[in-house]
């Protein structure tokens, strides 16, 4: 997939063929680095497996090939010119996009087996595990939304129209784009939601690094409830905006022309996300206090230090009663 991008990338800077409104070569490049940044998070979600590691593995490699394979028409059909997706021109290019079509069922279904595979692992870190697991639901819903391009557009109709199906919503695809993505800036594009959704697993698990990187100046941050609580109420904003994000395509509205009622709805879903961060950080009984709640088992931090101080004061009297004895 690195080679890929690579080999893109070079495509971009000699090639200056446009298809459908965009530079030949800028679908395999972003393809590419998706897949990439895809595979990795996934290799390192399967790293914290402790079991079902074997099926974990397969799952992985076919991901993996299955994306390869995807990779490889996208980039056989921009060197023949044509266009990878939705393209019924002729049966040769009909067939390559069916396989495509069956490629990406595949590895939506070894993702599943993943998400599966981390829901019922026991992993040490809790919001590590929540992370992944949201991250990987989102992910697939994001992926799914793929499918919603592969309807026929108004005025198409399978069997007869040469191009099926699309990624913009009320305005035909190639139509004036945003910068550098290339998404829609008079319709809406189901790209949005599919790209947010399946980033999921890079972002979601950033906040858990995050979090461990502030932990040095918030004591609150050092509780795991604190962090799992934060990292369960990013899941669920992130949820909240892919949600957002595909609603607002389906009706045909760009990203950069929100109407009243989407601003008004990303709007609740900003303060209920301020509310729920607050409540996570205050909410957690004894989160930053040295104090021990009544009839709880577990010391507090000045506790275990007054132990082990007293540990290590009892330790070296005996050691010097020792040596008086001797």
């Amino acid at each position: 997939m690195a080679a890929l991008a690579v080999i893109s990338a070079v495509g971009l800077a000699v090639d200056d063929r446009v298809l459908v409104g965009a530079p030949i070569w800028a679908k395999p490049f972003k393809f590419a680095l998706s897949f990439v940044a895809y595979g990795l998070s996934l290799a390192w979600m399967l790293s914290w497996l402790d079991w079902g590691r074997r099926a974990g593995w397969w799952a992985g490699t076919v991901v993996a090939a299955a994306g390869l394979v995807e990779m490889v028409i996208i980039t056989g059909q921009v060197v023949r010119g044509k266009r990878s997706h939705f393209n019924y021109q002729t049966p040769f290019d009909e067939a390559l996009f069916n396989a495509m079509a069956v490629t990406v069922v595949v590895l939506w279904a070894a993702t599943l087996v993943i998400a599966v595979l981390l829901l019922r692992a026991r992993i040490a870190d809790r919001a590590s595990a929540w992370a992944m697991r949201c991250g990987v639901a989102i992910a697939l819903a994001g992926a799914a939304v793929g499918f919603l391009m592969t309807q026929p557009a108004p005025g198409q109709v399978r069997g007869e129209s040469d191009v099926v199906g699309a990624h913009s919503v009320g305005v035909p695809d190639g139509g004036p784009s945003m910068p550098l993505t290339g998404w829609s800036a008079t319709g809406g594009d189901l790209r949005i939601p599919h790209f947010f959704g399946m980033h999921a697993l890079q972002l979601l698990p950033l906040v858990v690094m995050g979090l461990v990187a502030l932990m040095p100046r918030s004591v609150r941050l050092a509780d795991e409830r604190v962090r799992v609580r934060l990292v369960l109420v990013a899941s669920g904003s992130y949820a909240a905006l892919f949600a957002l994000l595909a609603w607002q395509a389906l009706r045909g509205q760009p990203l950069i022309h929100p109407d009243g009622v989407t601003l008004a709805v990303a709007g609740g879903v900003v303060v209920a996300t301020g509310v729920a961060g607050y409540w996570a950080v205050r909410s957690a009984q004894g989160a930053g206090s040295p104090s021990r709640k009544e009839g709880s088992s577990s010391p507090s931090r000045k506790e275990v230090e007054e132990a082990e101080e007293a540990k290590v004061a009892k330790e070296t009297k005996e050691t010097k009663e020792a040596e008086a004895v001797a």
